[in-house]
């Protein structure tokens, strides 16, 4: 028995506000983390090594289901993919939480779909209507407002850590621009499975060549966010947001995600302490209303 258009709509609400939570969630455990003492490239390594065996898992069981035959040019577009949206976007995030705060990290992060429709505009000739000049530019008026706050008190620290945030929003956006013709051919569930796995060998390559192995060795705190992390901030909300979209379309489950800076500078004040400033939320007001005019 199938379930009725209202059950649907309300579990797919659901599921899209889940995953904007666990993926809010994701900056609280990086900074959490960060007070035991790890670095960048140890504490991306553990979250992709935990992460790793769910991604294989879901490869495995969706080519069970719907076998298909890889080219040479999938290989490498997979790869690709998973070198730009997880990969080095979540290494550039990393290095810049270690200079910022949760809050600002993931107001920078919203930007994305604004990178989006600029390289669009670059690479693929799809032209920026007028109408989509203001909300873009509130977006960075909003990140102004925010990042400026942040730089009177913060300084260089800021700045640093802003670029290196503002870097893994455009490598996310590049993944999302070359991912439409893969994920087209192959299916959504199956390109996240594969990059997102070619990512985290990658992450656990580069910790072998820069890192000793006796760095693995941290306090259990560590090794508990960085599992908490890989579930309930990568894993999980992966598959929440693919959850919602199949029952509530694209465009709902987008805009619930709208929720995601207004719920990591609350959680980052809850959780880590952060303060919440009246510029924060007016910088996080004007990137969501932005944003929500660019979907």
């Amino acid at each position: 028995m199938s379930a009725s258009p209202a059950s649907q709509r309300a579990s797919g609400l659901l599921f899209a506000t889940l995953g904007a939570l666990g993926f809010s969630f994701k900056a609280i455990f990086i900074k959490a983390a960060y007070a035991y003492g790890p670095d960048a490239e140890t504490l991306l390594a553990l979250r992709m090594a935990y992460a790793l065996p769910f991604f294989i898992v879901m490869g495995v069981v969706v080519e069970r289901r719907e076998p298909c035959v890889f080219t040479l040019r999938d290989r490498w577009m997979l790869l690709v993919l998973g070198l730009t949206g997880y990969y080095a976007a979540s290494y550039l995030d990393f290095l810049g939480l270690q200079h910022i705060s949760a809050a600002l990290e993931r107001l920078i992060l919203f930007l994305y779909p604004t990178m989006v429709l600029l390289l669009s505009a670059v690479f693929l000739k799809k032209p920026i209507t007028r109408r989509m000049l203001l909300p873009l530019a509130i977006c960075y008026v909003g990140i102004a407002v925010a990042v400026g706050h942040d730089l009177h008190f913060g300084g260089r620290n800021v700045a640093l850590g802003g670029v290196l945030v503002f870097a893994s929003a455009l490598s996310y956006a590049i993944y999302l621009m070359l991912s439409g013709e893969v994920v087209k051919r192959l299916g959504s569930t199956r390109v996240t499975a594969w990059a997102t796995g070619a990512a985290c060998l990658l992450s656990l390559a580069q910790f072998f060549v820069l890192r000793p192995v006796s760095n693995l060795v941290q306090p259990w705190q560590v090794h508990a966010l960085s599992m908490a992390m890989a579930v309930f901030s990568t894993v999980l909300p992966i598959w929440m947001v693919a959850e919602a979209m199949r029952r509530i379309g694209a465009g709902p489950t987008s805009m619930v995600g709208t929720l995601g800076p207004v719920l990591t500078i609350l959680l980052a004040a809850l959780f880590l302490g952060e303060p919440l400033t009246v510029f924060q939320v007016a910088g996080a007001a004007l990137v969501i209303f932005g944003v929500s005019r660019i979907k």
